[in-house]
């Protein structure tokens, strides 16, 4: 990691996931299910949160949109696609609402722990493979 991803990562009160990410924790993951199956899982798994809440859900564009209200207030967006049949995509989006530069970490973790819990629900294939998919 280069000096530059080592400062933003540091300085930021936002995370996000995406296929090449620098950062193997962050990139896109893909689980062996289909894509409805996915979002039931992701909101049984926000709902299950305390302060974690589900402002809305779009079926038809794959996106669950969370306010986090306990601890630091955050905005989630979680975006489902399904690349190939029993192929999903999953990425997270996470903006943390702080005065400060930063937010020490916490939208990572977020991430970090959604994806972990995810990992134990859903069958997990792989990060990053948007490329083998072409």
């Amino acid at each position: 990691m280069g000096i530059k991803q080592t400062f933003k990562k540091i300085f930021s009160s936002s995370t996000e996931t995406s296929e090449n990410h620098h950062d193997e924790q962050l990139q896109t993951r893909y689980y062996k299910t289909m894509k409805d199956k996915a979002m039931k899982e992701v909101e049984e798994i926000i709902r299950s949160l305390e302060g974690f809440e589900v402002a809305s859900t779009s079926k038809d564009h794959g996106e669950i949109i969370v306010n986090v209200k306990k601890g630091k207030k955050a905005f989630m967006v979680i975006t489902i696609i399904m690349v190939r049949p029993y192929r999903t995509a999953v990425d997270f989006s996470v903006s943390t609402e702080t005065v400060l530069f930063t937010d020490f970490g916490y939208s990572r973790k977020v991430i970090e722990m959604l994806y972990k819990e995810l990992d134990s629900r859903l069958t997990f294939v792989g990060t990053g493979l948007g490329n083998e998919l072409v």
